[in-house]
């Protein structure tokens, strides 16, 4: 069964969600069934990369907060990721565009590697305060999950890939995906946010269930922990 994920990497939530998740999936009797793909979702497809503010300043400036206002919601979400044994230093992270991340995801993906692709830049991201627009830096996470350095340098050099990131942005639009994390189980359930881990067991139980029948069209069980298109909440 499918469970398919759209994802920014920029979105705080998106790595609480998917380690709630991976929580639910671990617990899940029918575990060796489910097959997952990540799909890109752009929050803000226009943002430019600017390595000279922190991330505190970039949402001061772009939401009209004072700077001590984000950090105290950057604060928030790092206690919340905390709570799933993840650690944020959301004061390292960079302000980047995350168009050539997703497309290192899809050239991972082809690798059989997306899960790890997608592990590797949160962690870059919020964890290790890296450049995910970098070239380089995504080289060298391609390299740590065991990808071909050169292969990869080629595919970023080029525009490889970036019909499957615009591929994945439209089809988000068919289905009005207007935040992430969106996690679609069998085409037929869909969990909007980083939800309980709970709520991803049960509707994992649920669409596994219905595995046999035809998609009848997606039941959205929505949550407020997400980052959404409009600019709400991150």
């Amino acid at each position: 069964m499918k469970v398919q994920i759209w994802s920014d990497v920029m979105c705080p939530f998106c790595y609480i969600g998917k380690r709630r998740f991976e929580e639910a999936l671990s617990v899940f009797d029918n575990a060796k069934d489910i097959e997952v793909e990540w799909k890109s979702f752009q929050l803000n497809p226009d943002l430019e990369t600017n390595t000279s503010i922190s991330i505190d300043q970039y949402l001061a400036d772009a939401k009209g907060w004072t700077v001590d206002y984000a950090q105290q919601l950057n604060g928030k979400v790092t206690d919340m990721a905390a709570q799933v044994g993840l650690t944020y230093h959301l004061d390292k992270a960079v302000v980047a565009n995350s168009f050539d991340a997703h497309r290192f995801t899809h050239f991972a993906k082809q690798h059989h590697a997306g899960d790890a692709a997608e592990e590797a830049l949160f962690r870059a991201y919020f964890t290790d305060g890296k450049n995910i627009d970098d070239k380089e830096t995504l080289v060298e996470l391609g390299t740590e999950i065991g990808l071909n350095s050169d292969e990869l340098r080629h595919a970023l050099d080029s525009d490889a890939y970036a019909g499957d990131v615009h591929r994945d942005i439209y089809e988000a639009q068919v289905l009005n995906i207007r935040g992430v994390p969106f996690f679609v189980m069998n085409d037929r359930y869909a969990v909007s946010g980083a939800q309980a881990t709970e709520v991803f067991l049960n509707t994992l139980k649920t669409a596994h269930a219905e595995w046999a029948k035809n998609p009848q069209g997606l039941e959205i069980i929505e949550g407020e922990n997400s980052c959404d298109i409009d600019g709400g909440n991150c």
